[in-house]
């Protein structure tokens, strides 16, 4: 944390007067947390320049665009029509996003093919990758908080195809009767698998999910589902985006791989969707402690933890609130493309949004 202090200090010391002073006024609290989110990510750093195009017509400058994205999720805008015409309107915004004129803005076209480019080219996976490797690669994470979060798409779900199981025979098999042997399942071959082996037979098209919120209330949609590893002060770690109608626990031992490779951890915490056995014994391989709320596969028993598990169980009000930070301030209700691709990237420029600014709650 001795990092984001030094640069926050820098911030608020010398940037922030230098800005007010060039701007000839004083920069709103949502302007001066953009411009604090911006100087964690360095966002333009990532994104080639115009020097590197050689032939065809000029294109719009991509760095300014990649800022311009981390924008529309810290001010949390419904759509690129809608950031636009804040850039157009808001000198100071404009001239912090890099574009000096409103000449200089272009059209919500070039977004989108901007857009299309960065989500091609996973740039918020690799900026949310260095971040973490930056700030967390030498800490140790006392719990990881894992859970999933709905996100509504607005295209049609795909139709599953109905697959025909053939009934098995019932009881013991006859004296030298052979019988084929069961087709392992996913969670069992993930333990053999690695992540991205894993990931590769996940469903990720859009399609329709169920899920049972806090209270117990059953609700549907149609979309994806975002599965996150939270660590221990609400900083997004790993980020997975499936179908809406994917098991939360079949994410559990690739994601539980993938943080793992990133940061050294001790918990992982996971309510009764991740209940399973081979969960279990892959957190167990990584040396962690899997946490998991008891599943009481609907015979109505209740497993109680013992009072300090259940003290360092309650830890996973972490993932809840930075679900809820995602979806109610940068921008995870407000997924308007489509395709799983873009989609990620959606929620990838409101991860790395959310990373910056809780860094910054957590020194300040």
């Amino acid at each position: 944390m001795h990092k984001i202090a030094q640069i926050w200090d820098q911030i608020q010391g010398s940037l922030f007067p230098r800005l007010e002073e060039i701007f000839e006024e004083a920069l709103t609290e949502k302007t001066r947390q953009l411009v604090a989110v911006l100087e964690i990510l360095r966002i333009e750093e990532s994104v080639p320049g115009r020097w590197t195009q050689r032939m065809g017509r000029r294109r719009k400058c991509r760095r300014a665009l990649a800022r311009a994205f981390v924008a529309k999720a810290v001010y949390n805008l419904t759509t690129t029509e809608h950031l636009i015409d804040k850039l157009r309107n808001q000198p100071v915004l404009r001239r912090i996003c890099g574009f000096e004129s409103r000449g200089d803005i272009p059209d919500a076209s070039t977004f989108s093919r901007a857009f299309a480019e960065f989500a091609g080219s996973n740039l918020a996976d690799k900026v949310h990758d260095a971040l973490v490797k930056t700030y967390l690669k030498e800490r140790i994470i006392g719990h990881i908080n894992r859970d999933s979060t709905a996100v509504n798409g607005r295209e049609k779900p795909v139709k599953k195809e109905k697959v025909e199981k053939q009934p098995g025979k019932r009881g013991r098999p006859r004296k030298g009767e052979v019988r084929e042997p069961k087709e392992p399942t996913r969670l069992l071959r993930q333990l053999d698998q690695t992540p991205e082996e894993a990931l590769s037979e996940i469903p990720v098209r859009c399609d329709v999910g169920k899920k049972r919120d806090a209270k117990g209330n059953t609700y549907k949609w149609i979309g994806w589902k975002a599965h996150i590893d939270f660590g221990d002060r609400g900083l997004p770690l790993t980020v997975v985006t499936t179908a809406a109608s994917v098991h939360d626990s079949q994410l559990a031992i690739p994601m539980s791989r993938m943080t793992a490779a990133k940061v050294t951890a001790l918990y992982e915490l996971m309510d009764s969707a991740y209940d399973a056995k081979h969960i279990y014994d892959a957190i167990a391989a990584l040396g962690h402690v899997a946490i998991i709320d008891k599943n009481d596969r609907g015979n109505g028993k209740v497993i109680e933890f013992d009072p300090a598990t259940k003290r360092r169980y309650n830890e996973r009000s972490t993932a809840e609130r930075g679900n809820s930070r995602l979806k109610d301030e940068f921008g995870l209700r407000h997924v308007r493309v489509k395709g799983h691709t873009k989609v990620h990237a959606h929620i990838m420029f409101g991860i790395i949004a959310l990373f910056a600014d809780q860094l910054l709650k957590i020194v300040t």
